[in-house]
């Protein structure tokens, strides 16, 4: 089959690599404009607009999906191929296809529908996860599924390590169910759906008015965006990485010289840090470099 490709991040030129290696006959590829970096500062290619031009793909990068439709009308293709585009495909993209499109999901549907189920899967502490080979439609991720594979959330793995894993996963699974997408009915979805909504900023700072575990997934899915965060002396301090450890004797939200956070149920070790308009750093380091015996977080 003749296949158009749409996708936008570093996980979905993961696929496109693994569609080239095996042979397919990609006719066009349709990816996110480029973004510029600081101001003043030069675009940046999407991860798929590269991968496509070093294969020698012919790529588009539309504001609309829509603003392609006689590219993609034009190209012959039989079936198109999403993952993680990152704009919603309207019908008459949908319908200019033969075999109509296949979406590479990255979760067990219909668990965590829509837009970040990477990261709501580590926020709701899942022990697992995976991949849906599934049927688009003009539903929130509603389509019927041609293929599935699980796998288990490590318990101290941040969503972007988990997105890697997750994408490897989608493009191995992607090229074994391709022969089949043609001749084979998907089966549709089963069970209860719940919803990956958009993230949120604030929904990353760290309240040590909760326990130290949930601190750690909030930690967990926040890497690498949006952040982990909090405030300390005025100053906003990223959290890259933490440990969950034992209760100390301190008030919830305060910080002692070891980097850990007091919270209501246990500590949270702030393994490394990024203080504002500073390098990333050991949180023992930027604790020592406060110079203060007693430090706490800032709440309103």
């Amino acid at each position: 089959m003749r296949l158009v490709f749409f996708g936008t991040p570093t996980d979905a030129a993961t696929a496109l690599d693994a569609l080239v290696a095996d042979g397919q006959d990609i006719a066009l590829v349709v990816t996110r404009p480029d973004t510029r970096r600081g101001r003043g500062g030069a675009s940046s290619p999407s991860p798929v607009r590269a991968a496509a031009e070093r294969h020698g793909i012919d790529v588009l990068t539309p504001v609309k999906a829509a603003d392609v439709l006689d590219d993609i009308s034009n190209s012959g293709a039989d079936l198109g191929v999403v993952v993680a585009y990152g704009q919603i495909l309207p019908p008459a993209i949908i319908d200019a296809f033969p075999f109509g499109l296949v979406n590479v999901h990255f979760s067990l549907l219909p668990r965590w529908r829509g837009a970040a189920p990477v990261e709501r899967a580590v926020l709701a502490g899942d022990d697992e996860t995976g991949v849906c080979i599934m049927r688009l439609e003009q539903g929130l991720d509603t389509g019927p599924v041609f293929a599935s594979a699980r796998t288990p959330i490590d318990p101290n793995e941040s969503a972007g390590e988990l997105r890697l894993r997750l994408g490897d996963l989608g493009a191995e699974l992607l090229v074994r169910t391709l022969p089949e997408v043609s001749t084979v009915n998907p089966a549709p979805q089963q069970g209860e759906a719940t919803y990956a909504d958009k993230l949120d900023v604030s929904e990353f700072q760290l309240d040590p008015n909760r326990p130290a575990p949930e601190l750690h997934r909030v930690v967990r899915a926040g890497n690498p965006r949006p952040g982990a965060w909090m405030v300390v002396d005025g100053t906003r301090v990223k959290v890259l990485r933490a440990t969950p450890s034992e209760s100390i004797d301190s008030a919830a939200g305060s910080i002692d010289e070891s980097a850990r956070l007091a919270t209501v149920d246990g500590a949270l070790t702030l393994d490394e840090v990024q203080p504002a308009g500073r390098r990333a750093m050991p949180g023992v380091e930027w604790r020592r470099g406060l110079r203060a015996p007693d430090v706490a977080l800032d709440q309103a």
